[in-house]
């Protein structure tokens, strides 16, 4: 199995480098295409260059939804070192930065553990928190049950346990960990979780969509993966209309986590530096 907690750990010097002013990365840019969107983000540190070109499409049943790649560069000379496939790439930093927001904020981090989606994303979130924080107990809902019952079986043959569930009430009622990983638009669960909760919101990055509710959010201690993309991107933050000073950035907590009371919803919209860990630790790999 990718040793995702290697990955968080890679994840956690990345955002240490921004604040140093050693590693940089713009905002995305965002291009819309028929059916979905290019993004286009670069990064860099003092070692090595990333151009990550994806396409997102939501509607893909046959395709992947994200597709594309990473270009990655010697930064001193731009000698290229490596072409990584992008979708893989994503999938296995996105849970990495989950594992690692888990880490500093879970107030129960070995589950169980639910999973709404059932596609890539699920999965690697699955295999990341089985394998950072010993989850042995995973139910994943699904709008397409067969997905679900095919995730499962893909588990269970890691040593996972997984099970489906088909009601969301039902599946979040006990579960200490959530995971929305899907290209829905509204919430995909009720507000009626446990009070010591830890979401973390993946599968959606435009300001109109939300996986999240927003009675949850508002009652929530609330983070983010980077601040200036979650502004303007995070839906399940915005539609619930957050105080934005009381929202707190991954960098700010790495060394000092804090123990909220209550729940904890952490939204992710990717960003740049989260590729480049991710690709320099393929490169040595």
């Amino acid at each position: 199995m990718f040793d995702y907690l290697r990955l968080s750990e890679a994840i956690a010097d990345v955002l240490r480098a921004r604040k140093a002013e050693t590693a940089v990365a713009p905002e995305r840019l965002a291009v819309p295409v028929p059916g979905g969107v290019l993004l286009c983000m670069p990064a860099a540190d003092a070692d090595v260059a990333i151009v990550k070109n994806i396409t997102v499409h939501p509607g893909n049943r046959e395709l992947p939804v994200i597709q594309g790649e990473v270009l990655v560069l010697d930064a001193a000379t731009g000698r290229k070192l490596a072409v990584l496939d992008a979708g893989e790439l994503t999938a296995r930093r996105t849970a990495a930065v989950s594992l690692l927001a888990a880490r500093l904020l879970a107030p129960r981090p070995a589950g169980p553990l639910c999973l709404f989606g059932a596609g890539v994303q699920a999965r690697a979130h699955a295999e990341a928190f089985a394998q950072g924080l010993g989850v042995t107990d995973v139910v994943i809902v699904s709008r397409t049950q067969k997905r679900a019952e095919g995730l499962a079986g893909e588990l269970a043959g890691e040593g996972i346990a997984a099970r489906v569930e088909t009601g969301a009430a039902a599946a979040v009622r006990d579960a200490a960990l959530i995971i929305t990983a899907t290209t829905g638009r509204e919430p995909v669960f009720p507000d009626a979780v446990r009070g010591d909760v830890f979401v973390a919101a993946v599968g959606t990055f435009t300001p109109e969509a939300a996986e999240v509710p927003a009675s949850l959010v508002s009652r929530a201690a609330l983070f983010v993966d980077d601040m200036a993309s979650a502004r303007g991107e995070a839906g399940d933050f915005l539609r619930a209309g957050v105080d934005w000073g009381a929202v707190t950035a991954l960098e700010d907590i790495l060394d000092a986590p804090p123990r909220p009371a209550g729940p904890v919803v952490f939204k992710t919209v990717g960003h740049a530096l989260f590729d480049l860990a991710a690709a320099k630790l393929a490169c040595r790999a």
